[in-house]
Formats: structure tokens, sequence, C-alpha cells
């Protein structure tokens, strides 16, 4: 039997945190875009506290996370859980873990009554997409999504 622990990250795993972040880059060919340093998790995540993250532990050793924050819906007026990352390194995939962090957050949105969880995922990752379709998640594909980088704000 596994010894599965998720809890909260602590302030001294900013490291253990872009380790994970660096993991997911690399899983979606975006390695080139990480910039963020230890400090900047650090800075952002315990700091300004502008996200949170979890950590699943098989028998002591960090082998994935989530990481998210809360935004807002009109339509609802109430706070949503947004699910920035959610990734489980290769060799610890098909354990349950990722099914046990998506539960985690589940419960964390049921407790902080949010209106909804959202997420974004890559079209061509069908391991992810089935992954949420089997929990009852629905794509968005009347929506586009937009973004502007720092380097164009005015």
């Amino acid at each position: 039997m596994m010894n599965l622990e998720i809890r909260h990250a602590l302030d001294s795993e900013s490291g253990v945190i872009l380790e994970f972040i660096k993991g997911i880059a690399k899983y979606e060919k975006l390695s080139d875009q990480v910039i963020a340093t230890e400090n900047d998790i650090y800075n952002s995540v315990f700091v300004e506290r502008s996200a949170k993250v979890i950590i699943a532990f098989l028998d002591d050793t960090p082998v994935g996370f989530a990481l998210y924050f809360y935004n807002f819906s009109t339509f609802k007026g109430r706070k949503g859980l947004y699910l920035e990352d959610l990734f489980v390194y290769e060799q610890y995939r098909k354990l349950g873990i990722g099914k046990a962090l998506f539960e985690y957050l589940l419960k964390e949105a049921r407790q902080n009554n949010c209106g909804r969880m959202e997420w974004v995922c890559l079209d061509w990752n069908q391991p992810a997409i089935d992954f949420y379709l089997s929990k009852k998640a629905r794509p968005m594909d009347e929506w586009t999504i937009f973004r502007i980088d720092e380097k164009d704000f005015m």
C-alpha cells in the first residue's frame, strides 16, 4: 500500500515547486519559457500569496503538485478556483496521484464556497483531456483564450 500525503507547500519548499514547474514545462515542450526563479516562487506564493500550492508526497518523496488561485465569476457572484498547473512526475503516473490532487482541489473549492473550478489544457494532451472528461468537466470550446505578455503592457 502506498503512503500518499497531500498537503499545502511550506515556504521552505520553493525549490521543490520550481522543479515541478520545470517538469511540467519539459512535458509540454515549453522549457525555454520558464524564467521563474526560486525567489520568484517564494515571493509570489509565500509573501504576496498570489497562488497556493499543494504537493503530493509518496513515502516522503515529492511526486506531484498543483498550483491554483482564486478568481471571480461575476455571473455567479462568487469566487472560483483556477487550477494553473497539475503535474505528476512520469514514473509516478498511473498510481492515482493526479486523481488525488484533483479531488483535493475539488474539496478545497467546496469548502471555500467556489462557484466553479476552471483550468486550461493543451489540445494535444489526450491523457489529461480524458481524465478531465471522466471527472464530468466539459470543454469550453466557445471561448478563446487571449493573452498579453508584460513586454506589451502599455
